[in-house]
């Protein structure tokens, strides 16, 4: 994903706005190559704020009203709406594609997996030395994508209840984003990080039983 002046020349704009700016990152992950606009994010009001999108007053309202309304079911406390992270600089264009297929250089990119999986990417985003943060966030999920960026640092994250809606994130799932400027680093460590859990698995396996 990158957020842009304008579109990159060889990419169309998405043919219908998601309802929420999430729901993006499930069409790149199925293979789709985008661009989106501001007005592309207005649909979800929390997560135009996360991204930068700037709000007509009714759209403003909305937001207002939702997050009263997630204060009200003390699920977000008032004092927490200031420091979400969220994008200063107005959105203009974001684009959205598969690493390998990306035409642009991604601001940040987000690997989506199950907890295993996720492991692995937390172990070799540290051994890449991009994740050294014990601390993984949670609502709302698309504020991990100014965090990573803003960080320049690895970021995990279990999600939240309207991102799982729609993005059908499973139960046993979560994601680790990597800002792009380093994720060449951390997939240079991908190999080495499988290939030692593979060993210490095993490893592991064998004590096991021998101690049972």
């Amino acid at each position: 994903m990158a957020f842009l002046p304008e579109p990159p020349p060889d990419l169309e704009r998405i043919a219908q706005a998601e309802p929420a700016g999430c729901g993006y990152w499930k069409q790149a992950s199925e293979g789709r190559a985008f661009y989106t606009t501001a007005d592309d994010h207005a649909n979800c009001p929390v997560g135009a704020f996360t991204h930068g999108v700037e709000l007509s007053p009714a759209k403003g309202q909305e937001l207002q009203a939702f997050v009263g309304t997630m204060i009200e079911l003390r699920y977000l406390a008032s004092d927490e709406v200031p420091t979400i992270p969220h994008r200063t600089e107005p959105l203009q264009i974001a684009a959205y594609a598969p690493l390998t297929q990306a035409s642009f250089t991604p601001d940040v990119v987000v690997f989506r997996g199950n907890v295993r999986q996720i492991m692995l990417m937390s172990e070799t985003a540290r051994a890449a030395g991009v994740f050294q943060s014990g601390a993984v966030m949670g609502r709302p999920a698309c504020a991990m994508i100014p965090q990573a960026i803003d960080s320049a640092a690895g970021v995990a994250s279990v999600g939240c209840i309207g991102n799982r809606v729609y993005t059908g994130l499973g139960d046993d799932e979560l994601y680790f984003t990597v800002p792009g400027g380093q994720v060449n680093q951390v997939l240079e460590k991908l190999e080495t990080i499988l290939t030692a859990n593979r060993e210490l698995e095993a490893f592991h396996r064998n004590r096991a039983a021998s101690l049972t």
